[in-house]
């Protein structure tokens, strides 16, 4: 493989301030992509674009709520007037909002989860495929989750939310595989991200949970399935879920 096998590419990675998302813009533009950093906290992403910059390859960031469709199209926008084009968007950014029981839980959090873990996607979506177009190829690549497959308890809104995000990916590829736009699901599974005071990220052996083992990972270990999937041939593979977590499959 090429030791840039992204130079030339345009890529957009959402929730890229921090964690996972930061990992994968990173590792995107060690790889020779030119990347929009876009998050909701400029001074997260401004930092993560200077990093980027600074060593040597090239950043702009752009801060975004992508529940907000305007502001998603003007952030696209911005990054195709930048750099001339766009063929990679990975979107990672989302959450899980609330841990309740659904008899308890907050309806406003419930829609809050929906918007910003799936209608978030409609939105992304809507904005880059004309300009992926435009390419005559491109790749989108969602951030789902085990639970997504399996229901996890006390978190339906998540659960019911990536569920969605899960057909809301294979409708996309059908819809794009005459355009050479694949479309595919990255499960990370359980990555340490927020971290306590005093506390250090760290990679161990989780726990059984229902027989099941589970390894809890670095953002940084996302990277090369990403990788992977923003290299994969134009013709496929699509509408698949790639995962690394074995907890709730």
């Amino acid at each position: 493989m090429s030791e840039k096998p992204l130079a030339g590419k345009v890529a957009i990675v959402t929730g890229s301030g921090k964690g996972i998302g930061r990992a994968i813009v990173k590792g995107y533009a060690a790889a020779g992509a030119q990347v929009c950093v876009t998050a909701r906290t400029q001074s997260q992403i401004d930092a993560v674009a200077d990093e980027i910059n600074e060593a040597g390859g090239e950043a702009i960031s752009i801060a975004c709520d992508i529940t907000d469709p305007a502001a998603v199209k003007r952030m696209v926008d911005q990054t195709v007037d930048t750099f001339g084009g766009l063929d990679l968007v990975f979107m990672n950014a989302g959450g899980c909002l609330e841990s309740n029981s659904i008899v308890e839980a907050d309806p406003q959090t419930w829609r809050d989860t929906i918007e910003v873990n799936l209608n978030s996607a409609f939105y992304t979506a809507q904005a880059v495929i004309p300009h992926l177009k435009v390419r005559g190829e491109g790749k989108i690549i969602t951030v789902g989750s085990g639970t997504g497959h399996k229901g996890h308890n006390r978190i339906a809104a998540y659960c019911a939310a990536k569920a969605g995000l899960w057909h809301f990916t294979r409708m996309l590829a059908e819809e794009l595989i005459t355009f050479n736009i694949t479309v595919n699901e990255l499960i990370p599974g359980i990555v340490h991200t927020k971290l306590g005071d005093g506390e250090k990220p760290e990679r161990k052996l989780l726990d059984s949970l229902g027989g099941a083992h589970e390894y809890q990972k670095l953002p940084e270990d996302v990277v090369p399935l990403a990788m992977h999937l923003a290299t994969t041939p134009q013709y496929g593979p699509t509408a698949q879920s790639y995962s690394l977590t074995r907890r709730w499959l």
